[in-house]
């Protein structure tokens, strides 16, 4: 969604790298053009930014139009950012392109949308909503990046190919230090046994519950059918 609001306090200078004269363009013409400016300062978000005063290449078509002026445009913009798996820094660029109208006078779009200050338009704020929305959310070194190790942290794009750490043990580590070697691997194979029997022992009594409401049902039934038939008679 455009930033830009649409009055201004203070004339546009069309010295600046972003600012385009409107002037040239005719009834109903368009115009193209092609610039290599600076990139503005703040111009990234997250992990990624673009440089400031890095250079941006721009195609431009200014298209007049009955509201105002049309601009179809693309940038092509180095990066530099941090890898979001193996946090190392990285340059990469980007490329994007975007279409926005901007209007002669302030209409029905609140104060979300782009001016004319009157032969003049910049250029800026649009870029930098269309180029800012594109940047990547998890930038990445390489597409294949293996990241950290999990145990170490250490980059695994620079690890030996057999780099791992022997298995801890788990949760029965801590016996391997207050007990004697034999007792510890002992414990553990006991806590193992024991698990197995706890989930085996659970069986029968999930299957006794699945069975037991129906056939205690079905033997209430039974018995108060029988009692029902005397108490009857007695009462005949």
């Amino acid at each position: 969604m455009p930033n830009a609001k649409l009055k201004r306090t203070q004339r546009l200078d069309p010295r600046r790298p972003l600012v385009f004269d409107t002037r040239t363009l005719g009834s109903a013409s368009a115009h193209s053009e092609t610039r290599t400016v600076p990139a503005p300062a703040e111009l990234g978000a997250g992990m990624v930014r673009v440089p400031e005063s890095s250079d941006l290449e721009l195609e431009v078509q200014l298209e007049d139009v009955t509201d105002g002026v049309l601009v179809t445009a693309s940038v092509t913009a180095e990066l530099v950012g941090e890898c979001a798996r193996c946090l190392d820094e990285f340059t990469s660029s980007i490329e994007v392109g975007f279409q926005e109208l901007f209007a002669v006078e302030a209409g029905g779009s609140g104060d979300d949308g782009y001016l004319l200050d009157g032969d003049l338009l910049d250029l800026e704020p649009a870029l930098r909503d269309a180029l800012v929305l594109d940047l990547p959310l998890s930038p990445l070194c390489s597409a294949d990046c293996a990241g950290l190790c999990s145990k170490c942290g250490f980059r695994l794009a620079d690890a030996e190919p057999d780099h791992r750490h022997p298995d801890d043990g788990g949760v029965w580590a801590v016996l391997k230090d207050l007990l004697p070697a034999d007792e510890a691997s002992g414990a553990e194979e006991s806590g193992r046994a024991e698990g197995r029997a706890e989930s085996e022992a659970g069986r029968p009594r999930a299957q006794a519950a699945e069975n037991g409401p129906a056939s205690n049902g079905r033997q209430q039934n039974t018995s108060s059918t029988g009692t029902s038939g005397p108490a009857g008679s007695k009462e005949r």
